[in-house]
């Protein structure tokens, strides 16, 4: 049976219907991913920034943290209230939160010096993606990809590997079109050469790999925020989370240690 790809504009809008557990689910990313910012494009020298697709925050927070000056683009409004609630601790005039879709935002061109997009640009069409991005840098500012992969394809544990028949029927996600061996945020040459055809240069990609020991709770929230989950009936969503949440306390003991991997690219515009 052909796999269902889940189109873009009806993935962006599965987020934001229970903000709670995305915000509770998805775990933060790792350090390195900031340690690599600062490097190389830091506030000192890259103050203002633009981010794709916030969500709740996991990113914006720490691009606050550091300093930087935040346009904050999210499309999905339920995921923007949350988002300013999240950040209601910091100056408004720090951030701002731009309630529209990446392709539709009226921004001035060439006056950002860094973009970001953490695990949401493969909810753009990356050609036309790619080219607004670098339009909208000024000329020697950065664009920062990444995603945290959430089951590593060439480190699986045990609990993927037991749980890889109940995924195979589910719709696909842009991340997985090509298979859940082959993550859209782990095809290094085709990132890379996306980005190269867009004008950037002083190109560099990383990965980083890292476990984490999650609980049944814990597993089906990050699961529930999974699109091809999301997008399932109310019913279909529940048995299913039921099922995974079984698999952990039965067949892991309550437990279940997962091997994620985050990748980010990062690139400039000359």
């Amino acid at each position: 049976m052909m796999q269902v790809h889940i189109p873009l504009n009806e993935g962006r809008a599965l987020f934001g219907r229970d903000t709670n557990a995305y915000q509770q689910g998805r775990p933060d990313y790792p350090l390195h991913i900031f340690a690599l910012l600062k490097e190389h494009c830091g506030p000192e020298i890259c103050r203002r920034a633009f981010e794709i697709g916030p969500g709740t925050g996991q990113a914006t927070e720490h691009l606050l943290d550091m300093g930087y000056q935040v346009s904050a683009i999210e499309p999905d409004h339920n995921l923007a209230i949350k988002l300013k609630e999240r950040l209601c601790r910091y100056s408004q005039d720090s951030f701002s939160i731009i309630n529209s879709t990446f392709e539709d935002v009226l921004l001035q061109p060439g006056c950002f010096d860094l973009g970001i997009a953490a695990t949401s640009f493969h909810w753009i069409e990356p050609v036309s993606g790619l080219e607004r991005i670098f339009q909208l840098l000024r000329p020697g500012g950065w664009f920062a990809m990444w995603w945290t992969v959430f089951g590593d394809p060439h480190n699986e544990d045990a609990f993927m590997q037991r749980t890889d028949r109940l995924f195979a029927p589910l719709s696909a996600s842009p991340s997985h079109k090509a298979g859940h061996r082959h993550p859209y945020p782990l095809q290094k040459r085709e990132r890379l050469d996306d980005l190269a055809k867009a004008g950037f240069t002083e190109i560099i990609s990383d990965e980083f790999r890292w476990e984490s020991e999650m609980d049944a709770r814990q597993t089906r929230q990050l699961i529930s925020t999974f699109s091809p989950v999301a997008r399932l009936s109310e019913m279909e969503r529940t048995q299913f989370l039921n099922e995974i949440e079984r698999v952990v306390k039965k067949d892991f003991g309550g437990k279940v240690k997962r091997n994620f991997v985050t990748a980010i690219y990062l690139a400039r515009k000359p």
